[in-house]
C-alpha cells in the first residue's frame, strides 16, 4: 500500500543549518547521509512525500543528486531557499507554493511558512508547514513536520495527529485580535 509523509527543511549542502539549528552532525556529508538515510528507512518507492520547502541550499545539480538517491515520488512546496533553477527539476511529481490536499479523509493546508489561518482552518482543516524548525509551538490543528522536530526523517498524518492530541487548541479569534481592535 502506497503511504503518504510530510517533510520540510532537510536543507541539503546547507554547512549553516548544522550551527543554525543545532543539529547533531560533525559535518554537512555526514548530516546528507544521515538524512537520506532515515528519509529511505521509512519512505518506499511506491510513496508520495510532500516536502514543504528549503530542500537543498546547493544548486540544482547537486539537488538533482540528492533527489536521485531518495526513494519515493516527491512534491515540492517551495520554501525560500528552493532556488528557481532547482525548482525545475523532473524529479518533482510537482511544484507549488500553497497547496490543499486531502488524505484519509483530512483536509491539509501545505505551505512552507506557518500560516495564522489557512483554508478551511474554521472547519477542522489541518495546516502543515516548515520554515521555523520547531521555534513556533504546535496548536492542534497546526504543525511544523520540519526535519528538525521529527528525528530528521518524513512523518505520517497518524504521527502528527498524535503529537497534535495534546497541543493547545486553535483558536482563531486569538490569532487576529489587533492589540487596538475595537469591539463593534
Amino acid at each position: 500500500m502506497t503511504e503518504v509523509f510530510f517533510t520540510a527543511d532537510s536543507h541539503f549542502g546547507h554547512k549553516g543549518i548544522l550551527r543554525l539549528s543545532s543539529r547533531p552532525f560533525e559535518s554537512v556529508e555526514a548530516m546528507e547521509a544521515a538524512l537520506i538515510d532515515r528519509w529511505n528507512e521509512v519512505v518506499g518507492p511506491q510513496d508520495l512525500v510532500y516536502h514543504l520547502g528549503d530542500f537543498c541550499f546547493k544548486g540544482s545539480k547537486a539537488a538533482a543528486a540528492v533527489l536521485e538517491r531518495l526513494n519515493g515520488e516527491i512534491v515540492l512546496i517551495r520554501g525560500n531557499h528552493d532556488s528557481a533553477n532547482s525548482l525545475r527539476l523532473d524529479r518533482w511529481r510537482s511544484v507549488h507554493d500553497l497547496l490543499e490536499i486531502n488524505h484519509r479523509k483530512q483536509r491539509i493546508a501545505l505551505c512552507h511558512y506557518p500560516l495564522l489561518e489557512w483554508p478551511g482552518a474554521w472547519k477542522g482543516a489541518l495546516h502543515l508547514h516548515g520554515h521555523t524548525h520547531g521555534a513556533v509551538p504546535p496548536l492542534n490543528r497546526r504543525a511544523d513536520v520540519g526535519v528538525d522536530v521529527w528525528d530528521y526523517r518524513p512523518v505520517t498524518l497518524e504521527q502528527i495527529l498524535d503529537r497534535l492530541g495534546d497541543a493547545p487548541e486553535y483558536d482563531p479569534n486569538v490569532a487576529y485580535s489587533p492589540p487596538n481592535a475595537r469591539s463593534a
